[in-house]
């Protein structure tokens, strides 16, 4: 295992490990493992998505990166001073984030983009592992309902003391604060229920916490 507890072996999710070697199969250039979190190992601020895109994340083995999704994340990232270009392109494209570790909820690709409930819970340890490492003033976003509640699960709290809702906050044990924020998808951006806007506004909320 890796820092935080990752395991880029990991094969505990007999659904994931099977589709990930189907994948691997018919496209042999692709990732097609664990994605392991990317960013500043000092980081404060921890964005969690849900799990890697099938042509994004999985094929370049870093999150949100070759996906529609990653499009608006990084190019947020670097407006609000958290990435070194607005862009992710590849794994060794030279981006780096600073201040800010991006991780999902589920670490390899599901079939239809859609764990089970047992695989997230399967892979939550990982993300308690993670999330230790977040504490006092830090801030957590979490991309969608999915991966927020995961990390409130994570941090051993109740979903009805901390409901989900776009830009809302939640103070977690450790002492971080849980941001919300709708996902970053296609489907989200296109239909408006996400915008530019909204989307950024999230990240000036965390870059205000962060500052003080």
């Amino acid at each position: 295992m890796t820092a935080g507890g990752f395991d880029p072996d990991c094969r505990r999710c007999d659904r994931l490990a099977g589709f990930l070697d189907a994948v691997k199969a018919e496209h042999p250039d692709y990732f097609c493992r664990p994605v392991p979190p990317f960013g500043d190992v000092d980081a404060r601020l921890l964005v969690v998505g849900l799990a890697p895109g099938m042509h994004g994340a999985n094929a370049t083995g870093r999150p949100f990166t070759g996906d529609f999704a990653g499009i608006l994340l990084y190019r947020t990232l670097h407006r609000f001073g958290f990435a070194s270009a607005p862009e992710s392109r590849s794994a060794d494209d030279g981006l780096r984030l600073i201040d800010c570790r991006i991780t999902n909820a589920v670490k390899c690709l599901p079939p239809q983009n859609k764990p089970v409930g047992a695989e997230i819970r399967a892979c939550r340890d990982f993300l308690v592992r993670e999330l230790a490492e977040f504490t006092g003033g830090s801030v957590v976003v979490a991309l969608g309902s999915i991966a927020h509640g995961s990390v409130v699960a994570a941090s051993a709290m109740r979903l009805a003391d901390a409901p989900f809702a776009h830009a809302a906050q939640h103070r977690l044990p450790s002492g971080a604060t849980l941001v919300d924020s709708y996902h970053c998808s296609r489907y989200n951006t296109q239909t408006r229920r996400l915008t530019d806007a909204m989307f950024e506004q999230v990240f000036a909320t965390a870059r205000s916490l962060l500052d003080g």
